[in-house]
């Protein structure tokens, strides 16, 4: 009886350790704010969209790698302005003029919204990240700044680092 005893004891203190690492992963969404709900037609319902699902798997991915203090929170954000790096679809269909490849302009992101943790804390979330200039555009991509800008938000996210402008 004993050894059946002493075999338990090691098992529920594996259980105890993998149960505290598989903390609940933070839930995360993003709604428009509504200016750039306005702002959608211009760029496209569906671009818009996808960003604002691109800007939650980001800070899914990063909170899910080491999130700490936010395992288990329900992070609330707002996407507020978005700006292409270059033309989009719908962008190019309204102004024939524009040249995927060649018009080019500074990209970024804001985000807004809060950080609801999991014993009960809201904590406000504001970021903004833009191109200062053309020559610091980098990429080919319609939207590389405003992926930069989800980069470096979830980064913060996961140092503690909620607030910045």
């Amino acid at each position: 009886m004993m050894r059946r005893l002493a075999f338990l004891a090691p098992l529920g203190a594996v259980l105890a350790v993998a149960g505290a690492a598989a903390a609940d992963p933070a839930a995360v969404t993003v709604t428009l704010g509504p200016d750039l709900k306005e702002d959608a037609a211009e760029l496209g319902e569906r671009d818009v969209r996808q960003q604002a699902d691109r800007l939650a798997e980001v800070v899914r991915r990063a909170l899910a790698g080491g999130g700490g203090e936010l395992d288990g929170a329900r992070i609330d954000l707002v996407l507020t302005d978005l700006k292409p790096n270059r033309p989009t679809f719908e962008q190019m269909a309204r102004r024939p003029g524009l040249d995927g490849h060649r018009s080019l302009s500074i990209g970024g992101a804001a985000v807004e919204g809060s950080i609801t943790t999991a014993d009960g804390r809201v904590l406000p979330v504001r970021y903004d990240w833009y191109s200062s200039s053309l020559a610091d555009v980098r990429g080919y991509t319609t939207w590389q700044d405003a992926d930069r800008a989800y980069d470096r938000l979830a980064a913060r996210l996961v140092d503690g680092r909620y607030l910045s402008r």
